[in-house]
């Protein structure tokens, strides 16, 4: 991706070179656990917490580690949006898999994911023009609300019908931060080939 024209006054946000990384990191966290989804025919309601909550608490990790790289700075809005929105997101993670039950994977994990997918639709609108990952996070938290909304209505058929919901979300989220990564480091080799002609 290239960084966007700011269509108004205000400067356009730069983003680190290496922004690819906690991208790709991001994307491979979210294809692994949508791929254990897939082929665990039988999750308990253990398993399904520990697998749940670690994808719940590494995304949450990595979202704040974009923020970062991201371009925004600590006491922007649209960086502390992000970066609350990752730490509810990491709590959540830690709760769904420190009690594992339908219930609280349903609602909690609900809630993680709500919170987070806001506050990247919200970093995403507000970085429309500016950011080269706003497209991205509007996408995202468009996903991770579905996800959310969906997750309750499936609490009482149990732990293999919650996990397919979140590894569904997971799957699609998951590709479109591939796709993103994938670019950003295309455009970053770009970019350091211009440097050194």
């Amino acid at each position: 991706m290239t960084l966007p024209a700011a269509p108004d006054a205000t400067p356009a946000i730069r983003a680190a070179a290496d922004l690819w990384k906690p991208v790709l990191v991001r994307a491979a966290v979210a294809l692994v656990f949508g791929a254990v989804t897939v082929f665990w025919a039988a999750p308990s309601e253990a398993g399904m917490g520990w697998a749940g909550g670690l994808y719940l608490l590494a995304t949450g990790v990595v979202l704040i580690w974009t923020v970062t790289k991201s371009g925004y700075r600590p006491r922007e809005r649209a960086g502390r949006i992000l970066s609350a929105g990752g730490a509810v997101l990491a709590g959540a993670g830690a709760a769904v898999a420190m009690i594992p039950s339908s219930l609280v994977f349903g609602t909690i994990a609900a809630i993680g994911l709500g919170v987070a997918g806001i506050a990247e639709l919200l970093a995403g609108i507000l970085g429309r023009g500016r950011s080269v990952l706003a497209r991205d996070w509007i996408a995202s938290g468009v996903i991770g609300l579905g996800t959310a909304i969906a997750l309750p209505f499936f609490i009482g058929l149990g732990a293999h019908a919650l996990l397919g919901v979140a590894g569904g979300g997971a799957i699609i989220s998951g590709v479109l931060w591939m796709l993103s990564g994938l670019t950003l480091r295309h455009d970053a080799r770009g970019d350091s080939a211009e440097a050194v002609n």
